[in-house]
């Protein structure tokens, strides 16, 4: 995979299943900032409203409700529009 991944609200069977409420929380006002993942990360977004330009690609948006998956390897920018709390794994 080498695109991010935007699954829009999903059900609490499938966060369930992920193991979701069990990961960290990881917090962010505002910003904008650049980023590369070394590994793959699973987020989902208690809150907030982002756009992630990937290096040479399109801004994807997402926010609260939303469960992301980035792939290893990604350079990117995250523009923070509202302030972040998301559960996150690394892996």
């Amino acid at each position: 995979m080498t695109e991010i991944k935007v699954e829009h609200n999903p059900g609490e069977d499938r966060l369930g299943a992920e193991g979701v409420r069990g990961w960290p929380i990881w917090e962010k006002e505002p910003s904008e900032f650049p980023w590369h993942y070394d590994e793959t990360e699973t987020c989902y977004l208690l809150e907030g409203d982002v756009v992630v330009t990937p290096a040479g690609g399109k801004p994807v948006r997402f926010g609260q409700g939303d469960l992301v998956t980035f792939p290893a390897g990604m350079s990117c920018t995250w523009k923070v529009i509202k302030a972040v709390r998301k559960h996150y794994r690394f892996g």
